[in-house]
């Protein structure tokens, strides 16, 4: 992997429509040197996405782009939904699968609907937010079973990563995985062969796509944010500005970790080294 040009940072949202006014729990994009971005939606987001990757293209520049949801879930759960323990044929199995309108979405009755599937209705997915009962998706972990591993290796490392299979309460991941992943694999569709994701593919491309958590620089963050600051706008803009900073050899050594089937957490293990180069 050669230089990066460009640096961007999304947090991505599982919920529906935030409205117009920039408010905490939607999606921010943060761009090393640029003001935090506010989407609304997934559709919005999807739209600046696509624009901002083919001005790089345009540009000639090598873009780095971080998520921050799982880019996979553990091991087995691919090829026990696709037959193949490829992560991202999962991204196109979930892609042709979700709906998804700025106003409601079929995530929870996806989940059930795998679970059922898999377990008779008892896992690996649990938490449902919504008002009616979803046959196959717990509302708790009473009763759970999972064929799978809890967490991903790189969660059992990262304290305080929740699971992919929550779907709803505080810190819950889960439903950003199965509505972000829909978005990775049309653009990776879009960009075919001029986008490459990490850790599943080789980063020979002028876009990389790498999943980040802005966890790792949580001290940073606490100290940045203002009593009237939002605090998902404040993250992508420090994780975004301390990427930047990075050596090309020293991003080199945080991509090299990775588990190839579940995918990694970019930095893991250089939290210190993520804090001191937030600005």
């Amino acid at each position: 992997m050669t230089g990066i040009d460009r640096v961007v940072v999304v947090d991505w949202s599982g919920g529906n429509d935030r409205g117009p006014r920039p408010c905490r729990d939607a999606i921010w994009i943060g761009e090393a040197g640029a003001a935090p971005v506010y989407c609304r939606n997934r559709a919005q987001a999807e739209t600046w996405l696509e624009a901002r990757i083919a001005a790089a293209l345009a540009a000639g520049q090598r873009l780095l782009i971080g998520f921050d949801f799982p880019f996979g879930y553990p091991a087995g759960f691919a090829a026990a939904v696709t037959g193949r323990a490829d992560p991202l044929l999962l991204w196109d199995w979930l892609e042709a699968r979700i709906e998804d309108a700025p106003k409601a979405n079929n995530r929870f009755d996806l989940a059930a609907a795998l679970n059922r599937d898999l377990t008779g209705g008892r896992g690996p997915f649990w938490g449902n937010a919504l008002r009616r009962d979803i046959p196959g998706l717990p509302r708790t972990k009473a009763d759970y079973h999972s064929p799978f591993a809890d967490k991903r290796l790189c969660e059992t490392r990262a304290k305080g990563a929740f699971a992919c299979w929550q779907l709803a309460g505080a810190g819950a991941v889960g439903s950003q995985v199965l509505m972000g992943l829909p978005v990775l694999a049309r653009l990776r569709r879009r960009f075919a062969g001029r986008l490459a994701v990490w850790p599943f593919e080789p980063l020979d491309a002028p876009v990389s796509l790498v999943e980040i958590w802005p966890g790792l620089i949580a001290p940073r963050v606490a100290a940045a944010t203002g009593p009237d600051d939002i605090r998902d706008a404040v993250q992508v803009r420090l994780l975004a500005a301390a990427l930047s900073r990075l050596a090309p050899a020293r991003l080199r050594r945080m991509l090299e970790a990775s588990a190839p089937e579940e995918g990694w957490i970019l930095g893991l293990g250089f939290e210190e080294e993520l804090c001191r180069a937030c600005p």
